[in-house]
């Protein structure tokens, strides 16, 4: 028997025969998906990540489980000496269920935002929000109203650790439930495959979570805007890659590493980690407005800078610094400035009544060498800047480190901060002392928070956090607007996460969502009554809504669930027990109108009005509505008018209260719900 062709010997050989018959008959056992064989599969792939792990990746099932899988054309690869065909390549991350989180950010949904005062504070004159609910769904609900009007969005999302996932969408599902669908655990709780917290639900899911929430968070930024990530160390690597395809490369600013845990986290495995990262990208990075920190008295005197009418300056020696920056190694980079002491310009004939200033050679004498090979070959002005011109120092230059913000200067912020505020043990101490017991775990500190704000508001605008938590960023917010006297007003989310079994629920907080809500209220009041002075206009108020099912009845009825009785119910357009407020804000969303516009309840005629920014709406969804009631409306003139359908007895009525308008305020937009 003749030896097979050496051209490829491992491909025509009995070895690799051998390993390809052993990964399909592995492949053949993953289809069949049975208790007995799972622990076995898992096995062999564990010894195939062992030798290639670059082979590893993540697949759905036919159920969509995701799980541990082998790249087949990769392993191919690997047991080649030729390069093997394969699908196209290109840059990018993907992963299963990237599709799926695609279409789930731009799915619509059939739901609202219901205000309720009770838990609100100054609800008619805040311009701050607190809202309940999966952040999914309120991103979508505020596409319409602050598309383009947020400066600063942070999050701190879920940290991929291993833990449950609280969002309630297609990408989340709890530990026990994925383990026992996956086949990973049976129904007995015997566990079936090693490792399993190493295994694809986490990064693919999370990496689903968060696509769908950053595609609809860009929408709402402005051009201005920017938004900062806390993670940590799990995730860094793929939240740096999926922001960039969300963002785009171009807007990245930058990754800065954040102290959080001087002591280090015992539970990290060889080094005990001190730091998480926040990861920074811009809407628009030519047109982002960084921060930076403000310079105190001392700070400018430790820093040796100057404050005249120019700004904050500091004096440097007029030389390069660095390696291969010595005059001999450099001779002929030496060259005189001139420089005029009165500020009045000459030509470059007339330069005897300037200044020169030379360098000096290694004996202590005036150097002679000009610019150019002994040669002054360029119009002597454009080397006297202006700022020079005016100064006596003509031995230095001026080199401004800041960061100009109209008439301050402020330092740029290091890509490291380790101020000591910034442990996340501080947060737990405020959340402490506010609320008066240990309830929180970690939260972010208002200092970091302050930090942040500092970087992506620094002139005030709408700070967005839609994994709110304890609301660390309002308290910041409230707390840095006192300080400075910027306007900020902070749109915070978050889900109403069950305490239950914590010391919290003993102190009748009962989920994530009141405790976060109480704190606000608690820190508010707490710096009004320290700031007596800004007290009356330091807004610390909030907005409370929550996300529900939309306003409008249920219609839809299969002819079997129908029958005479039913007719009554399916005349109402509306779900009967909605307020007129319920209704009110139903109709902020569709109209695209911000969610802190001022609203006034008046009384016409027995009839419940609402008026919306000084009339430019006016809203009655009173279930009878008189001609009486639409002739005062209609005099005062609004841009928009809004009633119910069913409000009106007949066509005719509606028709009236249409043609009513159309004679006394033609402009006005009418519509019905």
């Amino acid at each position: 028997m003749d030896a097979p062709a050496q051209e490829h010997p491992l491909e025509f050989s009995w070895v690799r025969f051998g390993v390809l018959a052993f990964i399909r008959w592995g492949w053949c056992m993953m289809e069949k998906r049975t208790l007995h064989s799972s622990d076995l599969i898992a096995r062999n792939i564990e010894r195939i990540a062992e030798l290639f792990p670059n082979v590893m990746t993540e697949a759905q099932d036919a159920e969509g489980n995701v799980n541990p899988s082998i790249d087949f054309d990769l392993l191919r690869q690997e047991l080649s000496d030729h390069v093997v065909e394969g699908p196209p390549e290109r840059y990018q991350l993907d992963w299963p269920g990237k599709r799926a989180a695609a279409f789930a950010a731009s799915a619509p949904i059939a739901k609202t935002l219901r205000p309720t005062r009770a838990e609100s504070v100054d609800f008619d004159s805040t311009k701050n929000l607190f809202i309940e609910g999966d952040n999914l769904d309120a991103l979508k609900l505020l596409q319409e109203s602050y598309l383009g009007k947020v400066k600063l969005i942070y999050i701190d999302p879920p940290y991929n650790t291993g833990n449950d996932f609280v969002y309630a969408d297609d990408f989340a599902e709890s530990s026990l439930d994925y383990l026992i669908k996956s086949e990973q655990i049976s129904d007995a709780g015997e566990r079936l495959v090693a490792n399993s917290e190493s295994n694809g639900r986490f990064h693919s899911d999370w990496l689903s979570m968060m696509y769908s929430r950053l595609k609809l968070a860009r929408n709402l930024l402005s051009d201005e805007g920017i938004i900062c990530v806390s993670i940590d160390s799990n995730e860094s690597h793929n939240l740096r890659k999926l922001g960039d395809e969300v963002f785009g490369a171009e807007n990245f600013i930058s990754d800065i590493s954040v102290v959080a845990n001087p002591r280090g986290r015992q539970s990290d495995s060889f080094v005990a980690g001190v730091h998480d990262y926040l990861l920074v990208w811009a809407r628009k990075r030519v047109s982002a407005i960084v921060g930076g920190r403000p310079l105190d008295g001392q700070q400018k005197a430790e820093f040796g800078l100057r404050d005249d009418e120019i700004g904050f300056y500091r004096l440097l020696g007029l030389r390069q610094r660095g390696a291969a920056s010595r005059r001999v190694d450099r001779p002929e980079m030496f060259f005189p400035i001139y420089v005029s002491p009165d500020g009045k310009r000459v030509s470059v004939t007339e330069v005897e009544g300037w200044h020169s200033v030379l360098p000096r050679k290694s004996d202590g004498t005036d150097g002679r060498w000009m610019w150019g090979r002994g040669k002054c070959s360029a119009d002597i002005k454009r080397l006297v800047p202006k700022w020079i011109e005016r100064r006596s120092e003509f031995d230095v230059f001026v080199k401004d480190p800041l960061i100009k913000q109209g008439s301050e200067r402020l330092r740029k912020f290091k890509s490291i901060w380790d101020d000591r505020g910034f442990n996340n043990q501080n947060g737990t101490q405020e959340v402490k002392s506010l609320l008066g017991g240990d309830y929180m775990s970690f939260p972010k500190s208002v200092d970091l928070m302050r930090e942040v704000l500092l970087l992506g508001a620094p002139q005030g605008g709408i700070v967005m956090d839609f994994f709110a938590g304890s609301s660390s960023m309002a308290h910041a917010v409230m707390k840095l607007n006192c300080e400075d006297g910027m306007n900020r007003n902070f749109v915070m989310v978050t889900l109403p996460e069950s305490l239950v079994g914590t010391a919290a629920e003993e102190a009748g907080i009962g989920d994530i969502s009141a405790l976060s809500r109480e704190r606000i209220r608690r820190a508010g009041a707490a710096l009004r009554a320290e700031n007596s002075l800004v007290s009356s206009v330091l807004d610390v108020g909030f907005r409370a809504l929550y996300v529900d099912t939309g306003s409008f009845a249920e219609v839809l009825r299969s002819p079997e669930n129908s029958n005479q009785d039913l007719l009554a119910e399916l005349e109402a357009s509306l779900k009967p027990e909605r307020s007129g407020e319920d209704f009110l804000f139903q109709v902020l969303l569709d109209w695209g109108l911000e969610l802190t516009v001022p609203i006034v309840r008046e009384e016409i005629d027995e009839c419940e009005v609402f008026a919306v920014d000084d009339d430019a709406l006016l809203a009655c969804f009173a279930e009878t509505v008189h001609p009486s009631v639409v002739r005062v409306m209609a005099e005062r003139a609004p841009l928009r008018a809004v009633f119910r359908d069913d409000a009106f007895e007949s066509d005719a009525a509606r028709i009236n209260a249409e043609q009513i308008f159309k004679e006394i305020s033609p402009t006005t937009e009418v519509r019905t719900i």
